[in-house]
């Protein structure tokens, strides 16, 4: 029986890398990676010797035979994505091929370890010291602003997606290899400069990500009750520099309807009870066990076919028990996009109740989730804090909480160059422009695209640059020591494994 792959899918193509029959596509190598929503088995050439599913680091790969629930659709997800399945019998077009291999990569003669430190431990960050410690003999020394490593994986994962959580397992280990070091707690800019680093480092290589939201840049953005979606991720899943978020009962309005905005619009919704043995913040589980009743509403400016979220974050709505999926039926162009027989995104909404609603009335009871197409949010209204929030269409949407999910924008580093209109450091294959040993990898090099697994092709090509300077002597020896490079004002700290949930 052929394998699938589900909604876990973490993108970063380990399973490529194992499998015999070249199944697995699209591989980094073809166009597709990296713009698809997840990889795909192709069930007709599958031989089911199961090596993609033991390389797996987010447990997303199984057996068709073995799915259950809402995950039984993946079967047809995989299969759709390689085009209808021949007749039994009949042999299957060898229509994907790999590129010519990879030429050989640059490797320093020296046997003197390279010094690299890495700012930065989310997946981007640990991505690239898998690679560098893995396959050189350099020495990495890895640095982060908050108490605990993990980044995204840690802080902005959902918590009730523990298999995308289980990727950080991947990396702990590299937290206590013997050429490694981990600071935590250290801002650069704050507590230690770009100089600082590079006068112990041969290279130093930035992994921060994007870490500011877009604005809308409407009137009332800034009134208490409008926050970024990035405050309430954090809040649920107990980053330390969130303290509160004021959660009322009944409705929330969230600009966007990207993942992100989904797994907000899941969690608000989703039974208290089947949140507690999550890693869930116990603050937001508290917050949420206290109001059962609520309604969200996504703003999607753009229609059914073309909204920003992905298949399998969509279908997962469709399946929250004693939640309510409504469209709202207030434009002719939703009834046609749901009537698109291509367009999967639009046909995973046939099901899903169609309702014109009075949006001036009180909020039914119980649980619901409103998807409000062809909306765009003009102004947040109201004295002390967000009451109200009104569209370009006319209608106002009464609510106390306002949550833009616009997408993300990275932040200048100190002595570095950067791109104000991109939200970018500049940079060439992750060679920072005019910066002499300096590298970025994953969004603060790229922007904000792609999933986790997208970053492990981005660290390699990022890996590669620096080798190649190495090489060709443009990372030469630091002027100080590697033992010399602050410890008892930056100690080591322990590095946390995942949290057992609470019974």
């Amino acid at each position: 029986m052929p394998y699938a792959i589900t909604q876990s899918c973490c993108s970063d193509a380990s399973c490529v890398s194992v499998c015999p029959v070249n199944c697995i596509h699209p591989t980094p190598q073809e166009r597709a990676f990296g713009s698809t929503e997840m990889l795909y088995v192709d069930p007709r050439t599958c031989i089911s010797c199961g090596a993609c599913s033991d390389a797996c680091p987010a447990d997303a790969i199984h057996p068709i035979e073995t799915l259950t629930g809402p995950l039984q659709q993946y079967a047809a997800i995989n299969a759709a994505y390689f085009g209808e399945i021949p007749p039994p019998g009949d042999p299957a077009p060898n229509f994907h091929l790999w590129d010519q291999p990879e030429p050989p990569r640059p490797l320093p003669s020296t046997p003197i370890p390279l010094r690299v430190a890495i700012v930065g431990t989310g997946p981007a960050g640990m991505y690239a010291a898998e690679d560098l410690l893995l396959h050189t003999n350099a020495e990495v020394t890895l640095v982060d602003r908050l108490p605990s490593p993990g980044g995204l994986l840690r802080y902005g994962v959902a918590p009730d997606h523990p298999a995308t959580r289980k990727v950080a397992d991947r990396f702990a280990r590299f937290h206590d290899h013997p050429r490694t070091r981990t600071v935590l707690g250290i801002e650069i800019g704050r507590d230690l400069t770009h100089e600082d680093l590079l006068a112990h480092h041969n290279a130093v290589i930035y992994a921060v990500g994007s870490a500011t939201d877009r604005r809308l840049g409407i009137p009332g953005e800034d009134l208490p009750g409008s926050i970024p979606a990035r405050r309430l991720v954090g809040w649920y899943n107990d980053h330390p520099e969130i303290d509160t978020v004021h959660l009322p009962a009944g409705r929330v309005v969230i600009a966007g309807t990207g993942n992100v905005a989904l797994d907000i619009a899941r969690i608000l919704t989703t039974d208290p009870a089947a949140l507690r043995n999550t890693e869930i913040a116990q603050r937001a589980l508290s917050v949420l066990e206290k109001h059962q009743d609520r309604e969200i509403v996504l703003l999607a400016r753009r229609g059914p076919a073309e909204a920003s979220y992905s298949l399998s974050e969509l279908l997962e709505l469709q399946h929250l028990a004693g939640v309510d999926l409504v469209v709202d039926d207030h434009d002719p162009r939703i009834r046609a996009a749901l009537a698109e027989p291509t367009n999967a995104k639009a046909a995973a909404l046939r099901d899903a109740a169609l309702e014109t609603i009075d949006w001036a009335s009180t909020p039914k009871p119980g649980r619901r989730i409103v998807l409000r197409f062809y909306t765009t949010p003009s102004e947040l209204t109201g004295h002390d804090r967000v009451r109200s929030v009104r569209t370009t269409d006319g209608l106002d949407l009464n609510t106390e909480l306002f949550i833009r999910s616009v997408g993300y924008r990275g932040t200048p580093i100190p002595g570095l160059p950067f791109d104000e209109e991109s939200g970018v450091i500049p940079n060439h294959s992750g060679r920072v422009t005019d910066r002499p040993g300096t590298y970025v990898v994953g969004w603060i090099k790229r922007g904000p695209t792609g999933g986790i697994g997208t970053n492990r092709t981005c660290a390699k090509q990022t890996i590669n640059t620096l080798l190649t300077d190495a090489t060709t002597g443009l990372l030469p020896p630091p002027p100080r020591s590697r033992s010399s490079f602050p410890r008892a004002s930056f100690p080591r700290a322990p590095v946390p494994r995942r949290s057992i949930p609470r019974p």
